[in-house]
């Protein structure tokens, strides 16, 4: 018998007193079907909130371009919100993970009690920032005189669900974690579905405009959190959601925004990003080209979103067998994500390059707009057609607690190699120089990550590591 069946007959009879050892001992084929393909779909309905908002809105009669750039605008703060949910929540989920395969339910539980007080605890901080300076920000991120009264009255509407976005972001990857992934795509996709219908009746019918579409992801955004928190109440739930709010321990506390910080950093130098792209392009090219750029974050997450709920999904695999000492098991699991992962962003990316006139059609009727996408995106997308393989490994390094590892790829990418290159090409070849530094970076991110990867994976399945993240 092989190392990994024996790990798995050891986790179902001595481990396996808790509900979620199937993670341990089903198929890695089926299960990875299992859970990745409710993951992936929960991510595309996820990213239904802001693209429909998008599609909608560049869609108002007479001012749906300069809408739809004020909305472009926003994208940094939402990101930002977002962004501190990851830090608790994708930060805390692994690692729970890692408990409930270790055999310790209570630490699991105990981590996620944390997480809701750290969700608590930024969902009011960041109320308070944006309301205070909100306008300020928008001015700061590239908004013009034209723009701005769109952008503040899409946020100010926003921000009154920060509470929804923190729960159901921050939570769902406890569902996720104990290998529940039909009950966060349940969650998730009620509340796009109900996004869908809630936008044109009132952008259009109310005639609300603009507002109309914050209020529907506000009222949509509150209806997945509602699921996500009752789904986490039920009885055969291995985590619970209590109605107190615990004291932070710092034992708990510390790892979690340790390995939190990957997915934070790169969700919040995301908006870093936009913020210095917005005002490079409005240096050197204006309100079009800013509204071009809205477009082509809007397809980057088209192109991330399957591979993320893939990667999401499979994660809990790698940290549940990690955590029960299945070390054959992981190597399965990340191979398999990784080839995975890789074949789609590569096919996906290719499809954009070859038609992306008639992909932004679907954003804006703008003649000018849609001539702009077509022209600059081959270029800008390039790179993602070998992302697939930073998406497979940094997941993998976040599933198996790293967090150090994983913090370095996402300041490479960002920090390191994007922010200085949008800086510095257009001065040598103009605007065309914020579209070159995408795919440079990309490249550039891919082959560090994959010689940490490579270099570090061996010693990382190994006990001693394990003793220090458990």
């Amino acid at each position: 018998m092989g190392a990994e069946n024996k790990g798995a007959d050891a986790v179902a009879s001595e481990g396996g007193s808790d509900s979620k050892a199937f993670l341990a001992t089903e198929s890695l084929g089926r299960l990875m079907a299992r859970l990745a393909i409710p993951t992936v779909v929960a991510q595309l309905v996820n990213l239904l909130y802001g693209i429909v908002d998008r599609v909608f809105i560049g869609h108002i009669p007479g001012v749906g371009a300069d809408a739809l750039t004020g909305v472009g605008v926003c994208l940094p703060i939402v990101l930002l919100i977002a962004s501190f949910s990851a830090f608790a929540g994708a930060g805390g989920a692994p690692l729970a993970s890692i408990a409930l395969g270790n055999g310790d339910a209570g630490r699991a539980n105990r981590i996620m009690a944390n997480v809701v007080t750290l969700l608590v605890i930024f969902a009011v901080c960041l109320i308070v920032v944006f309301a205070l300076f909100g306008r300020s920000l928008l001015g700061l991120f590239g908004a013009s005189e034209a723009t701005l009264p769109y952008a503040w009255s899409y946020l100010s509407i926003y921000l009154v669900g920060t509470f929804f976005v923190m729960a159901y972001l921050g939570l769902c990857p406890f569902l996720l974690a104990q290998g529940d992934s039909k009950y966060a795509l349940i969650a998730v996709a009620t509340g796009a579905v109900l996004n869908i219908v809630l936008d044109p009746l009132l952008i259009f019918v109310c005639g609300m405009g603009i507002q109309g579409a914050a209020v529907a992801s506000v009222v949509s955004q509150g209806v997945s959190a509602a699921l996500t928190v009752a789904f986490l109440r039920r009885k055969s739930s291995v985590f619970r959601v209590e109605a107190r709010l615990v004291r932070p321990e710092g034992e708990i506390v510390r790892p979690v925004l340790a390995l939190g910080g990957a997915p934070f950093f790169m969700q919040a130098t995301e908006s870093l990003i936009i913020v210095v792209l917005n005002g490079t392009l409005q240096t050197y090219g204006g309100d079009l080209y800013v509204g071009a750029l809205t477009i082509l974050q809007s397809i980057l997450q088209l192109l991330f979103a399957p591979a993320n709920g893939f990667t999401q999904g499979v994660q809990p695999i790698v940290s549940y067998s990690y955590g029960a000492r299945l070390f054959d098991r992981v190597k399965s699991a990340a191979k398999r994500l990784i080839a995975v992962s890789f074949a789609f962003e590569f096919v996906c990316a290719v499809a954009v390059m070859l038609f992306p006139a008639p992909i932004a059609q679907l954003f804006t009727e703008d003649a000018q707009l849609v001539e702009l996408v077509g022209e600059v995106a081959p270029v800008f997308i390039a790179g993602m057609s070998l992302m697939g393989l930073q998406l497979g490994m940094q997941s993998i390094f976040m599933g198996l607690g790293q967090a150090k590892l994983s913090l370095a790829v996402a300041t490479v990418r960002k920090i390191v190699l994007l922010i200085p290159l949008a800086l510095v090409l257009p001065h040598f070849v103009g605007v065309w120089g914020v579209y070159f530094a995408e795919p440079l970076s990309d490249v550039l991110s891919v082959a560090f990550c994959s010689t940490l990867f490579l270099v570090n994976i061996r010693s990382i399945l190994s006990e001693r590591a394990l003793e220090k993240v458990a």
